[in-house]
């Protein structure tokens, strides 16, 4: 639900790698979630739930770099001021998200 409605997506190489990371974290959640519901020992599920953080962060960073390669690079090329600025807006949005 970006600002910019955008056609450029990612190639189908980068979109398996992404919905890899992606499952992986989801299942591997799964697992968290049945961990602390059956009463497993903190740190035991601290450091699994943090296997999934590193494989969202994974997903986030190789979507970022596919956004930069394509969506960001094209909007940049163009000689459309707005569009540039909007790009820019949102890079920053989901930069300072990503950091919280």
């Amino acid at each position: 639900m970006g600002m910019i409605s955008n056609k450029t997506s990612l190639n189908m190489t980068k979109q398996k790698d992404i919905l890899t990371s992606l499952k992986k974290a989801h299942s591997h959640n799964l697992k968290v979630i049945k961990m602390v519901e059956d009463g497993k020992y903190c740190i035991d599920v601290m450091q699994q739930n943090l296997a999934v953080i590193g494989l969202l962060k994974s997903a986030h960073q190789k979507l970022m770099e596919n956004h930069l390669k394509t969506c960001f690079k094209k909007a940049f090329e163009s000689k459309n001021e707005k569009k540039k600025q909007e790009m820019t807006e949102e890079i920053l949005k989901v930069t300072k998200l990503f950091n919280k």
